[in-house]
């Protein structure tokens, strides 16, 4: 059996997974009450959002007729999808840039460590947006709206899959913006080109096939591509989506991002 190299919980009897759970549920705590009740305005702008970008798609779509160009679903469910999922990668990168620096203070003890902080904040808000998708199904239920999963199982691995993208962007990106401020400023001004791109608004198949090509690399179309397969059993996915390719480039992200933290946990406490 191996003992725990920490003398303060050799003491305590506590074994170092013990001390490392401890730690991240005092910083759930400390998270959750800061993002939920801190603002007042926190609950509303989670909800708000979503549904106000749904309900300005929902007045051009007339214009841009969108629904007759997807096979399988209808738009509004079609959108809502999409846009959940690539919300819930969004938000796990973008709030795992500010992690580092709005808990350098907690670095003092040596319990807790950068990536925590980051693996903390990714978890909390993953269970928020889940939280806030049930909402939007069950309002879209009430509404009449074909928006139920076809394959629950599907859909739930995929909206794991995403959170675990998220994760592995923020792991990233929560290194590089902590060390080149600059980075930060670049992936904030590049969420809402990867809005469009990732198929969120309007499906990419009848984009021209050179186009389409390119933009396959992007990791979250597959994986939003995918979750809507759950949804609606009928679906005319893009082709050329591949869950293996997404859960290889969600892996890489995973290991690259742990690998930054190890390399520069000195630094990322220094700062």
């Amino acid at each position: 059996m191996v003992q725990p190299t920490n003398p303060e919980s050799t003491r305590r009897g506590r074994t170092p997974w013990q001390v490392t759970r401890s730690v991240w549920y005092a910083m759930f705590m400390r998270e959750a009450i800061s993002r939920t009740m801190a603002d007042r305005m926190g609950w509303f702008w989670m909800i708000f959002e979503p549904a106000a970008f749904t309900m300005i798609m929902v007045a051009i779509r007339g214009f841009i007729r969108g629904d007759q160009l997807i096979v399988g679903a209808d738009f509004i469910p079609w959108m809502i999808v999409g846009m959940m999922g690539f919300f819930l990668v969004r938000e796990g990168m973008l709030r795992s840039l500010g992690a580092v620096d709005a808990n350098s203070a907690l670095f003092a003890y040596r319990q807790v460590q950068p990536i925590d902080t980051v693996l903390v904040r990714t978890f909390l808000e993953g269970m928020l947006r889940t939280l806030v998708f049930l909402l939007f199904i069950a309002g879209g239920l009430m509404l009449g709206l074909d928006i139920a999963p076809d394959d629950a199982l599907l859909a739930m691995s995929f909206w794991f899959s995403l959170w675990c993208l998220g994760l592995g962007l923020g792991l990233i990106v929560s290194v590089l913006g902590t060390l080149v401020p600059e980075v930060a400023k670049v992936v904030r001004m590049l969420t809402l080109p990867l809005l469009i791109l990732s198929g969120v608004i309007l499906p990419l198949n009848q984009l021209p096939h050179w186009l389409l090509e390119y933009l396959m690399y992007n990791p979250i179309v597959h994986g939003i591509e995918i979750l809507r397969l759950g949804f609606f059993e009928g679906y005319v996915a893009v082709h050329g989506t591949s869950g293996i390719y997404f859960w290889l480039f969600a892996l890489n992200c995973l290991s690259l991002g742990m690998l930054l933290h190890v390399r520069f946990v000195k630094r990322l406490k220094a700062k």
